[in-house]
């Protein structure tokens, strides 16, 4: 056999091999179509094609992050801003993915914009910046729902930024501003209205214990007393000497039974 024959076969030959064999990833899946009928998903390891007649598209099966532009909202309370968002979705069927949709990664971005902007216009301002992981849900579901047929997976949606106008910023802050003095002047009153209350029963048990209040008045006295303060005038209660005075009246009135006995 001729030398340039040899040649040529081996070329042929690694020409074939080169294109019939495919190495795939463990992440990655071949959808095979055979003179262009779809024949499976093959893969992960080594792949055999027939060259000119088989024809091998990769997809990727795992998680992808796709950044959701920022899309001008009216919410329902007719507040304009600006909101993006993140989704994480996969493909769970490489046959759908490839034969149902032309470009399932830009067919999922768009099906995102639109439907944040729906979303997040049917809802107020309030809702959507208190109850994120509601509206998360709610757009994760709807994005789930219409991707299935495609054979992908939407797994999270996450809110990143919500911009509002400057005049809502400080209208924000206003309000925001308002409701912490509310809080304080409730939170003084009702330590006004405790400290009165307390107050009010200190009154009536040395009301019941009159004794009670000059313990308390000594009391007083000693921490007057213990400053240091050259000179301390005070007053003294009437009250204080009542004791003595009834003991003196009493030790009369006994000296003047006892006189009249005698």
């Amino acid at each position: 056999m001729p030398f340039y024959a040899i040649v040529a076969i081996v070329t042929l030959g690694i020409m074939f091999l080169a294109n019939a064999i495919r190495v795939l990833n463990e992440y990655e899946r071949g959808v095979i179509f055979r003179l262009g009928r779809i024949i499976d998903a093959k893969g992960p390891g080594l792949i055999l094609l027939i060259p000119l007649i088989d024809r091998m598209q990769k997809v990727s099966l795992r998680l992808v992050a796709t950044d959701v532009p920022s899309q001008d909202v009216i919410t329902r309370d007719n507040v304009s801003v600006k909101v993006n968002a993140v989704i994480y979705f996969r493909v769970i069927d490489p046959v759908k993915a490839i034969i149902t949709v032309e470009n399932y990664l830009y067919a999922t971005s768009q099906l995102a914009q639109t439907t944040l902007r729906s979303v997040c216009g049917q809802a107020e301002l309030d809702d959507l910046l208190s109850e994120r992981d509601k509206i998360n849900a709610h757009i994760q579901e709807i994005l789930d729902r219409h991707t299935d047929p495609w054979g992908i997976k939407v797994t999270v949606v996450e809110l990143k930024y919500i911009d509002l106008p400057q005049e809502m910023q400080r209208a924000m802050a206003k309000q925001a501003e308002a409701e912490r003095e509310r809080r304080a002047k409730v939170i003084g009153a009702e330590g006004e209205y405790q400290a009165a209350a307390k107050l009010s029963d200190a009154a009536h048990i040395l009301q019941e214990n009159p004794v009670a209040i000059q313990l308390r008045y000594l009391q007083t006295l000693r921490e007057i007393a213990a400053e240091n303060n050259s000179t301390t005038i005070f007053p003294v209660p009437i009250d204080l000497f009542k004791p003595f005075a009834t003991l003196a009246e009493a030790s009369q009135q006994n000296s003047t039974k006892e006189r009249s006995n005698g």
